[in-house]
């Protein structure tokens, strides 16, 4: 393996390491959100509420779908930097292989079941009747483009977890170009509403994918990606769904319970559930510098533990939550001064505005509160102690987040006002516990090292 391919982020200053590696990652996050917020700019603009509702639920429900596949990305990524850390060449061949080949299993499987229950599904959560043949194509169309979603988030797991997050942004920076050109070409000009913008996005995720992998093969990639070299090693399968699962349930649970926001906006018709998926696309950009500084926290505390170095993990933890704090109430005043003007550019629908604007005033707390959280849960991932952080954001998501909805959103009859207090109270939940956990110093013992030594 050529050394291009790893960056020690386990000497050196952390600030500047942190800063280095956390600035792609969020320019890649950034793009990447690109696509589904041009996928609902242009179908608000060119084919309407109806379509964007589509879009909005569809969306939905294939972010529960991906998420499974980012949390196991992320468990990858951690394995993958403690393995480099610690010198452990072997096992970060094995573990590669075998993530890429436990992907491609779950990718075929999910893509059969997702399409053959997508309308029990879609009826489940209360798909509003005139929008529900939109949500209908968008999720069909999504979800036969699985492996593409998966393989280029697995990708880009194994190279940020070996030290670059550069490439990824270049191959996944070409694929939003070419998402925004199919936009376009398929919603405003030929006129496909939500299935045109589900196409667009399929097709950029495969750009994304084929890229990475022509150039990991072109520069001699311990992973050769052909057929004989897709293999599963049980103690590799073993850890990687030890650290990976908790991840991806967390994820899991927390856009079920998005979903089921959803479902309760969704008996308020679609202007409200139009407003609802603008407000969650801008929050997708709103929230990206503390997801991606979080998981360059992951990232670069995994091979710091790796390496027998914990000070210097806190010390990227406290770099971190600054770093993400700062960018995050910089956006949190913007939401509070210019809410209308933001949702304006999802579409030219007065009432949507309107009640996107209720809706934001309370969610945009989560602002405040989610770089505490995500960064104290990237400390926590990076150390390998994802069962924590399951529990943690599962707890969160179930216990506070939902209740807290029903209860000012129906209960209280508050609309949606009431609806947007679920995602601050939730996060805030969260990093209370996250800081009990924190100080009692339980993440400073990784088990990952240790039991790959042991086997």
């Amino acid at each position: 393996m050529e050394n291009k391919f790893e960056k020690n982020l386990a000497e050196g200053s952390v600030a500047k390491n942190l800063i280095l590696f956390a600035i792609p990652f969020i320019f890649s996050n950034l793009i990447q959100s690109l696509y589904n917020v041009a996928d609902m700019i242009i179908v608000g603009q060119f084919s309407g509420t109806i379509s964007m509702s589509g879009v909005n639920i569809g969306g939905q429900i294939t972010n529960i779908v991906t998420n499974l596949v980012i949390g196991l990305a992320a468990g990858a990524t951690v394995l993958i930097g403690q393995y480099l850390g610690a010198g452990q060449k072997r096992a970060l061949e094995e573990t590669i292989g075998t993530l890429f080949s436990t992907l491609l299993v779950a990718a075929v499987v999910l893509s059969v079941v997702m399409i053959a229950f997508r309308v029990p599904i879609l009826r489940l959560i209360q798909t509003p009747e005139e929008s529900f043949d939109e949500a209908n194509r968008y999720l069909s169309i999504t979800m036969a483009g699985t492996i593409f979603i998966f393989g280029y988030n697995a990708l880009s797991a194994v190279m940020r977890g070996m030290g670059d997050s550069r490439r990824p942004l270049y191959f996944v920076t070409i694929a939003c170009f070419v998402n925004i050109f199919l936009d376009i070409l398929m919603v405003k000009g030929w006129g496909m509403g939500a299935a045109g913008a589900a196409l667009a996005t399929v097709i950029s995720q495969a750009v994304s994918m084929i890229l990475c992998i022509l150039y990991l093969r072109r520069n001699n990639f311990v992973f050769s990606f052909s057929l004989k070299s897709f293999r599963f090693h049980k103690l590799r399968l073993r850890m990687l769904l030890r650290i990976g699962i908790p991840t991806s349930v967390q994820s899991f649970a927390s856009s079920l319970s998005f979903l089921f926001l959803t479902t309760m906006v969704n008996g308020l018709g679609v202007t409200a559930s139009a407003a609802v998926g603008a407000v969650g696309k801008f929050n997708g950009f709103a929230i990206l510098p503390a997801v991606a500084i979080s998981n360059s926290v992951a990232a670069m505390s995994a091979q710091n533990i790796g390496a027998g170095k914990i000070k210097r993990a806190q010390k990227t933890f406290t770099v971190g939550l600054i770093l993400s704090f700062s960018i995050s109430a910089v956006i949190f005043i913007l939401s509070r001064l210019f809410p209308g003007e933001i949702l304006a550019v999802f579409a030219d629908d007065a009432d949507m505005v309107a009640a996107g604007i209720v809706y934001m005033a309370s969610f945009g707390l989560d602002y405040l509160c989610v770089p505490f959280y995500f960064n104290l849960n990237g400390l926590f991932n990076g150390s390998g102690h994802t069962t924590f952080s399951l529990i943690n954001g599962s707890m969160a998501s179930v216990l506070v987040r939902i209740p807290t909805c029903y209860f000012f959103g129906s209960i209280l009859n508050m609309g949606l006002g009431g609806y947007g207090l679920g995602a601050p109270c939730a996060s805030l939940a969260a990093a209370i516990v996250g800081f009990i956990y924190f100080f009692s110093g339980r993440w400073k013992v990784s088990t990952i090292i240790r039991e790959g030594e042991s086997a």
